[in-house]
């Protein structure tokens, strides 16, 4: 079960505060896989966030009995001078992971990430797909009951894209997914049920095509070109 129960979160700009969400009471459902949508600046990264306790809200909170992720690809989190063994050890050591069991998930993250050599070389040095290699692979070696992916798939080449793809389809067997994506087929292929976000708060929807059609509806459409108008 994932609860928020009266949540709160609120950013300061040059132009006051922002509020992402005021006083929001909601149960997911259990045994599905959620697709997140919103327009830019709705909160969906930022919900991701608080969910996976990288983040936390002004006030209320999210009640859970279950193991949830860090966002999947989340690589700001990385210390930069530290390597990425050293990244993935420490991770480790946050979630009382040691020994050999240790030693299993330093092994999937290096496989997974096909970075070489880079895998004992400080963060610092990694491009950006070679950072989301490795965050998107940290978080795959970790077993959990929700994992969240938050726009991993739309990042890294083709091969990245499909082993993304693989991987998931391979950990819902056992586990459930929250995922927040641009890409309707990304969501309709993975996601049971939709959760859109705007200004008035967070809905959640029965099948995640409501949740799209609804999200598409809200975008603005580009004017036609004057040469694709229909002469006067």
């Amino acid at each position: 079960m994932i609860e928020l129960r009266n949540l709160t979160k609120s950013f300061r700009t040059p132009n006051g505060r922002k509020v992402l969400f005021q006083n929001v009471n909601s149960i997911f459902p259990e045994g599905k896989n959620i697709g997140i949508l919103g327009r830019n600046g709705a909160g969906k990264t930022t919900l991701l966030r608080i969910m996976g306790g990288i983040d936390y809200p002004d006030s209320g909170r999210v009640i859970t009995d279950q193991r949830i992720s860090w966002p999947m690809g989340l690589s700001g989190g990385f210390q930069g001078s530290m390597t990425g063994r050293e990244n993935a050890e420490f991770i480790c050591g946050i979630h009382g992971i040691w020994g050999r069991s240790r030693a299993n998930v330093l092994g999937k993250v290096q496989d997974f990430a096909e970075i070489g050599n880079y895998f004992d070389a400080p963060v610092k040095s990694y491009s950006s797909g070679m950072r989301s290699r490795l965050a998107f692979g940290l978080s795959i070696s970790v077993d959990f009951d929700w994992y969240l992916v938050d726009e991993v798939m739309s990042v890294g080449d083709a091969h990245f894209k499909h082993k993304c793809q693989s991987v998931i389809e391979e950990k819902r067997k056992a586990a459930n997914f929250i995922i927040v994506a641009h890409s309707m087929s990304t969501l309709q292929k993975n996601c049971d049920v939709g959760i859109y976000l705007d200004n008035a708060g967070l809905k959640i929807y029965d099948t995640v095509q409501e949740a799209i059609d609804l999200y598409q509806k809200s975008i603005p459409r580009k004017p036609k070109p004057a040469s694709e108008l229909a002469p006067a």
